[in-house]
Protein backbone atom coordinates (compact mmCIF):
# COMPACT_ATOMS: atom_id res chain seq x y z
CA UNK A 1 0.00 0.00 0.00
CA UNK A 2 1.45 3.26 -1.13
CA UNK A 3 1.83 5.69 1.72
CA UNK A 4 2.61 9.61 1.22
CA UNK A 5 3.73 11.97 4.34
CA UNK A 6 1.99 14.74 5.11
CA UNK A 7 2.65 17.52 7.21
CA UNK A 8 1.49 16.64 10.54
CA UNK A 9 -1.50 18.41 11.35
CA UNK A 10 -1.93 20.67 15.11
CA UNK A 11 -2.37 17.94 18.07
CA UNK A 12 -1.62 14.96 16.29
CA UNK A 13 -0.52 11.96 18.58
CA UNK A 14 2.48 10.79 17.66
CA UNK A 15 3.95 8.10 20.50
CA UNK A 16 1.76 5.22 21.85
CA UNK A 17 1.85 2.54 23.96
CA UNK A 18 0.72 -1.55 24.56
CA UNK A 19 -1.59 -0.48 28.06
CA UNK A 20 -2.36 -3.24 30.47
CA UNK A 21 -5.38 -4.50 28.77
CA UNK A 22 -3.73 -5.37 25.41
CA UNK A 23 -4.76 -1.96 23.62
CA UNK A 24 -2.84 0.83 22.15
CA UNK A 25 -2.81 3.96 23.97
CA UNK A 26 -1.82 7.08 23.68
CA UNK A 27 1.12 8.19 25.64
CA UNK A 28 3.07 10.73 24.75
CA UNK A 29 3.82 13.73 21.65
CA UNK A 30 1.00 16.30 21.30
CA UNK A 31 2.39 18.66 18.79
CA UNK A 32 -0.22 22.46 20.15
CA UNK A 33 0.95 24.70 17.51
CA UNK A 34 2.45 24.98 13.74
CA UNK A 35 5.98 25.79 15.34
CA UNK A 36 6.73 22.26 15.05
CA UNK A 37 8.39 20.75 11.74
CA UNK A 38 6.13 19.73 9.17
CA UNK A 39 7.19 16.46 9.01
CA UNK A 40 8.43 14.31 11.88
CA UNK A 41 10.05 11.21 11.12
CA UNK A 42 10.89 7.78 12.47
CA UNK A 43 14.53 9.00 12.67
CA UNK A 44 13.51 11.96 15.29
CA UNK A 45 11.96 8.61 17.18
CA UNK A 46 13.87 5.54 16.96
CA UNK A 47 11.62 3.83 19.06
CA UNK A 48 8.41 4.35 16.76
CA UNK A 49 8.80 3.61 12.62
CA UNK A 50 5.44 5.64 11.14
CA UNK A 51 4.62 7.37 8.41
CA UNK A 52 1.43 9.87 8.32
CA UNK A 53 -1.04 9.87 6.17
CA UNK A 54 -3.97 13.01 4.67
CA UNK A 55 -6.40 10.16 7.06
CA UNK A 56 -4.40 10.26 10.23
CA UNK A 57 -3.49 7.02 9.53
CA UNK A 58 -0.51 5.52 11.51
CA UNK A 59 2.01 2.46 10.83
CA UNK A 60 4.78 1.08 13.27
CA UNK A 61 6.84 -1.34 12.70
CA UNK A 62 4.93 -3.20 15.87
CA UNK A 63 1.21 -2.44 15.84
CA UNK A 64 -0.87 -2.88 12.59
CA UNK A 65 -2.42 -0.16 11.01
CA UNK A 66 -4.75 2.17 13.15
CA UNK A 67 -6.39 5.07 13.41
CA UNK A 68 -4.78 8.12 15.57
CA UNK A 69 -6.92 10.48 16.69
CA UNK A 70 -6.03 14.39 17.31
CA UNK A 71 -5.56 14.42 21.27
CA UNK A 72 -7.69 17.32 22.30
CA UNK A 73 -7.16 20.01 25.15
CA UNK A 74 -9.76 17.72 27.38
CA UNK A 75 -7.42 14.76 27.05
CA UNK A 76 -4.97 16.04 28.83
CA UNK A 77 -5.33 15.66 32.43
CA UNK A 78 -6.31 12.02 32.12
CA UNK A 79 -7.08 10.57 35.69
CA UNK A 80 -8.87 7.57 33.95
CA UNK A 81 -6.94 5.23 32.06
CA UNK A 82 -3.57 6.86 31.61
CA UNK A 83 -0.44 4.98 31.65
CA UNK A 84 0.80 6.18 34.76
CA UNK A 85 -2.64 5.21 36.72
CA UNK A 86 -1.91 3.39 39.59
CA UNK A 87 1.18 5.81 40.63
CA UNK A 88 -1.08 8.71 40.06
CA UNK A 89 -4.20 7.00 41.70
CA UNK A 90 -1.75 6.15 45.02
CA UNK A 91 -0.69 9.24 44.94
CA UNK A 92 -3.87 11.15 45.35
CA UNK A 93 -4.92 8.57 47.27
CA UNK A 94 -2.43 9.40 50.57
CA UNK A 95 -3.15 13.41 49.59
CA UNK A 96 -6.79 13.12 49.86
CA UNK A 97 -6.50 11.25 52.93
CA UNK A 98 -3.70 13.45 54.91
CA UNK A 99 -3.80 16.53 53.59
CA UNK A 100 -5.86 18.39 56.92
CA UNK A 101 -6.38 21.64 58.54
CA UNK A 102 -4.05 20.62 61.26
CA UNK A 103 -1.43 18.84 58.88
CA UNK A 104 -1.49 21.96 56.97
CA UNK A 105 -0.54 24.31 59.87
CA UNK A 106 2.23 21.63 60.65
CA UNK A 107 3.74 22.17 57.62
CA UNK A 108 3.64 26.04 57.98
CA UNK A 109 5.20 26.03 60.98
CA UNK A 110 7.62 23.73 59.98
CA UNK A 111 8.78 25.17 56.67
CA UNK A 112 7.87 28.95 56.61
CA UNK A 113 10.75 29.76 59.37
CA UNK A 114 13.16 30.05 56.49
CA UNK A 115 16.20 28.72 58.14
CA UNK A 116 16.85 25.78 56.35
CA UNK A 117 19.02 26.17 52.93
CA UNK A 118 20.43 29.47 51.20
CA UNK A 119 20.26 28.88 48.05
CA UNK A 120 19.94 30.73 44.27
CA UNK A 121 17.24 30.27 41.99
CA UNK A 122 19.76 28.85 39.50
CA UNK A 123 21.38 26.30 42.48
CA UNK A 124 17.28 25.20 43.23
CA UNK A 125 16.71 24.74 39.40
CA UNK A 126 19.94 22.30 39.38
CA UNK A 127 18.72 20.68 43.05
CA UNK A 128 15.19 20.30 41.33
CA UNK A 129 16.98 17.98 37.88
CA UNK A 130 18.28 15.95 40.38
CA UNK A 131 14.88 15.05 41.88
CA UNK A 132 13.78 11.03 40.39
CA UNK A 133 10.51 12.44 39.11
CA UNK A 134 8.23 8.94 39.29
CA UNK A 135 5.24 11.56 37.73
CA UNK A 136 2.91 10.56 40.74
CA UNK A 137 0.70 12.90 40.49
CA UNK A 138 0.79 14.05 36.52
CA UNK A 139 -0.49 11.70 33.79
CA UNK A 140 0.89 13.54 31.28
CA UNK A 141 4.96 13.67 31.33
CA UNK A 142 7.92 11.65 32.46
CA UNK A 143 11.08 14.30 31.26
CA UNK A 144 13.07 15.67 33.28
CA UNK A 145 12.24 18.72 35.85
CA UNK A 146 14.64 21.10 33.97
CA UNK A 147 13.41 20.62 30.11
CA UNK A 148 9.21 20.81 31.74
CA UNK A 149 10.30 24.58 33.16
CA UNK A 150 12.60 25.55 29.90
CA UNK A 151 9.20 24.79 27.78
CA UNK A 152 6.82 26.05 29.70
CA UNK A 153 9.10 29.28 29.65
CA UNK A 154 9.22 29.24 26.39
CA UNK A 155 5.95 28.49 25.50
CA UNK A 156 4.88 31.62 27.58
CA UNK A 157 7.47 33.81 26.05
CA UNK A 158 6.41 32.38 21.86
CA UNK A 159 3.11 33.51 23.01
CA UNK A 160 4.08 36.63 24.68
CA UNK A 161 6.91 37.98 22.89
CA UNK A 162 6.92 42.00 24.01
CA UNK A 163 9.93 42.74 26.73
CA UNK A 164 6.85 43.72 29.37
CA UNK A 165 5.91 40.43 29.99
CA UNK A 166 9.64 38.97 30.66
CA UNK A 167 8.22 38.59 34.38
CA UNK A 168 5.87 35.90 32.61
CA UNK A 169 8.48 34.10 30.87
CA UNK A 170 10.22 33.80 34.10
CA UNK A 171 7.48 32.34 35.62
CA UNK A 172 7.56 29.65 33.35
CA UNK A 173 10.97 28.81 34.37
CA UNK A 174 10.80 28.87 38.36
CA UNK A 175 7.09 27.95 38.82
CA UNK A 176 7.86 24.39 40.71
CA UNK A 177 10.82 25.16 41.89
CA UNK A 178 8.99 24.29 45.09
CA UNK A 179 9.06 21.01 44.20
CA UNK A 180 12.85 20.82 45.94
CA UNK A 181 11.09 20.76 49.09
CA UNK A 182 10.66 16.35 47.75
CA UNK A 183 14.76 16.38 47.49
CA UNK A 184 15.61 13.36 49.76
CA UNK A 185 19.11 15.49 50.66
CA UNK A 186 17.60 18.64 51.61
CA UNK A 187 13.79 17.99 53.20
CA UNK A 188 12.86 15.21 51.85
CA UNK A 189 9.53 15.42 52.11
CA UNK A 190 6.81 12.80 50.39
CA UNK A 191 5.23 13.55 47.58
CA UNK A 192 1.55 13.61 48.62
CA UNK A 193 2.36 17.38 50.20
CA UNK A 194 4.65 18.56 47.33
CA UNK A 195 3.06 17.67 44.23
CA UNK A 196 -0.48 17.60 42.86
CA UNK A 197 -3.64 19.44 42.74
CA UNK A 198 -4.43 21.91 45.48
CA UNK A 199 -7.33 22.42 47.18
CA UNK A 200 -8.91 24.41 50.49
CA UNK A 201 -8.72 22.61 53.22
CA UNK A 202 -10.79 23.69 56.32
CA UNK A 203 -14.31 23.66 54.41
CA UNK A 204 -16.13 20.84 52.36
CA UNK A 205 -13.75 18.95 49.60
CA UNK A 206 -15.60 19.75 46.25
CA UNK A 207 -16.40 17.21 43.96
CA UNK A 208 -14.66 19.17 41.32
CA UNK A 209 -11.17 18.11 42.69
CA UNK A 210 -9.73 14.53 40.63
CA UNK A 211 -10.23 11.48 42.82
CA UNK A 212 -12.93 12.97 44.89
CA UNK A 213 -13.84 10.04 46.63
CA UNK A 214 -10.57 8.94 48.61
CA UNK A 215 -11.76 12.20 50.36
CA UNK A 216 -13.99 10.12 52.89
CA UNK A 217 -10.62 8.64 54.74
CA UNK A 218 -9.77 12.33 55.46
CA UNK A 219 -11.07 13.03 58.65
CA UNK A 220 -11.99 16.68 57.87
CA UNK A 221 -14.70 14.98 55.67
CA UNK A 222 -16.50 14.30 58.40
CA UNK A 223 -15.98 17.60 60.77
CA UNK A 224 -19.17 19.58 61.72
CA UNK A 225 -17.31 22.58 60.47
CA UNK A 226 -14.75 21.74 57.88
CA UNK A 227 -17.33 19.48 56.11
CA UNK A 228 -19.93 22.57 55.42
CA UNK A 229 -19.47 24.73 52.23
CA UNK A 230 -17.78 27.83 53.47
CA UNK A 231 -16.17 25.97 56.17
CA UNK A 232 -14.13 28.66 58.95
CA UNK A 233 -14.49 30.96 56.34
CA UNK A 234 -16.67 33.61 55.48
CA UNK A 235 -18.52 34.21 51.89
CA UNK A 236 -15.90 35.98 49.52
CA UNK A 237 -13.37 35.73 51.87
CA UNK A 238 -10.87 35.95 49.44
CA UNK A 239 -8.28 33.32 48.39
CA UNK A 240 -5.39 35.09 50.64
CA UNK A 241 -7.33 34.36 53.55
CA UNK A 242 -7.85 30.70 52.43
CA UNK A 243 -5.64 27.68 53.87
CA UNK A 244 -4.66 26.17 50.78
CA UNK A 245 -3.80 22.11 50.97
CA UNK A 246 0.12 22.65 51.59
CA UNK A 247 2.59 21.67 47.92
CA UNK A 248 5.29 23.48 45.96
CA UNK A 249 2.72 25.77 45.30
CA UNK A 250 2.03 27.54 48.40
CA UNK A 251 5.93 26.99 49.39
CA UNK A 252 7.34 28.85 46.55
CA UNK A 253 5.29 31.69 47.07
CA UNK A 254 6.08 32.08 50.47
CA UNK A 255 9.79 31.72 49.64
CA UNK A 256 9.72 34.57 47.37
CA UNK A 257 7.20 37.09 49.50
CA UNK A 258 10.14 36.34 52.36
CA UNK A 259 12.85 37.13 50.37
CA UNK A 260 11.52 40.04 48.59
CA UNK A 261 11.09 39.37 45.30
CA UNK A 262 9.93 42.24 42.94
CA UNK A 263 7.79 40.21 40.45
CA UNK A 264 4.77 41.75 40.11
CA UNK A 265 1.12 40.55 41.72
CA UNK A 266 0.29 38.44 38.97
CA UNK A 267 3.51 36.31 38.79
CA UNK A 268 2.92 35.57 42.92
CA UNK A 269 -0.56 34.20 41.55
CA UNK A 270 0.30 31.94 39.21
CA UNK A 271 3.24 30.81 41.73
CA UNK A 272 0.40 30.51 44.48
CA UNK A 273 -2.71 28.83 42.24
CA UNK A 274 -0.86 27.16 39.26
CA UNK A 275 -2.31 23.85 40.84
CA UNK A 276 -5.27 25.04 42.16
CA UNK A 277 -7.51 23.02 38.77
CA UNK A 278 -10.76 22.78 40.86
CA UNK A 279 -10.74 26.91 40.68
CA UNK A 280 -8.95 28.12 37.50
CA UNK A 281 -10.01 24.73 35.53
CA UNK A 282 -13.27 23.68 37.08
CA UNK A 283 -14.94 26.73 38.37
CA UNK A 284 -15.15 25.20 42.01
CA UNK A 285 -15.04 27.30 45.23
CA UNK A 286 -15.71 30.65 44.14
CA UNK A 287 -17.93 30.65 47.03
CA UNK A 288 -14.26 31.62 48.46
CA UNK A 289 -12.67 34.28 46.16
CA UNK A 290 -13.43 37.84 45.76
CA UNK A 291 -12.55 40.32 42.63
CA UNK A 292 -8.99 40.67 42.95
CA UNK A 293 -9.28 36.69 42.96
CA UNK A 294 -11.49 36.81 39.98
CA UNK A 295 -9.24 39.86 38.22
CA UNK A 296 -6.17 37.54 38.71
CA UNK A 297 -7.67 34.24 37.18
CA UNK A 298 -7.02 35.21 33.78
CA UNK A 299 -3.32 35.03 34.37
CA UNK A 300 -3.41 31.81 35.93
CA UNK A 301 -5.95 30.17 33.03
CA UNK A 302 -3.32 31.99 30.83
CA UNK A 303 -0.20 30.44 32.28
CA UNK A 304 -1.71 27.27 32.49
CA UNK A 305 -1.98 26.96 28.75
CA UNK A 306 1.21 26.42 28.51
CA UNK A 307 2.33 24.52 31.80
CA UNK A 308 -0.14 22.09 30.94
CA UNK A 309 -0.28 21.91 26.86
CA UNK A 310 3.76 22.60 26.47
CA UNK A 311 4.79 18.76 27.53
CA UNK A 312 6.63 17.95 24.32
CA UNK A 313 9.09 14.95 23.49
CA UNK A 314 11.59 17.37 22.01
CA UNK A 315 13.91 19.05 24.25
CA UNK A 316 15.16 23.03 24.80
CA UNK A 317 18.45 23.67 24.75
CA UNK A 318 20.17 24.63 28.19
CA UNK A 319 23.31 25.87 27.39
CA UNK A 320 21.60 28.44 24.71
CA UNK A 321 18.71 29.62 26.49
CA UNK A 322 19.74 30.11 30.37
CA UNK A 323 21.54 33.43 29.78
CA UNK A 324 18.40 34.91 28.79
CA UNK A 325 16.75 33.38 32.12
CA UNK A 326 19.12 34.38 34.55
CA UNK A 327 19.10 38.14 33.41
CA UNK A 328 15.48 37.67 34.09
CA UNK A 329 16.72 36.08 37.31
CA UNK A 330 18.87 39.13 38.37
CA UNK A 331 16.89 41.58 37.25
CA UNK A 332 13.41 40.24 40.01
CA UNK A 333 15.16 37.77 42.36
CA UNK A 334 18.14 38.32 45.64
CA UNK A 335 21.13 36.52 44.19
CA UNK A 336 20.77 34.06 47.20
CA UNK A 337 17.41 33.54 48.89
CA UNK A 338 16.47 31.89 52.20
CA UNK A 339 14.40 28.83 51.95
Amino acid sequence: MDMERESVGPRLILETKLNRNGKWVICNGVIPCASVPTCWTSEMYPRFHFVVTRDNMLITENMPMALVTPKTTEEFRNYLDSALQDRVANHYYQQHTLQTVESVKAKREKFLTFDHYKLSVWDAILKLNEIVDESVSDPDTEMPQIIHLLQTAESIRMAYPDEKFDWFHLVGLIHDLGKILSHKELFNEPQWCVVGDTFPVGCRFSESNVFHPFFQGNPDNTHPIYSTENGIYEQGTGLDNVLMAWGHDEYLYQVMKHNGVTLPEEAFYVIRYHSFYPWHHKGAYNNLTNEQDRKMLHWVKEFQKHDLYSKLPEKPSVEKLMPYYQSLIDKYFPKVLEW
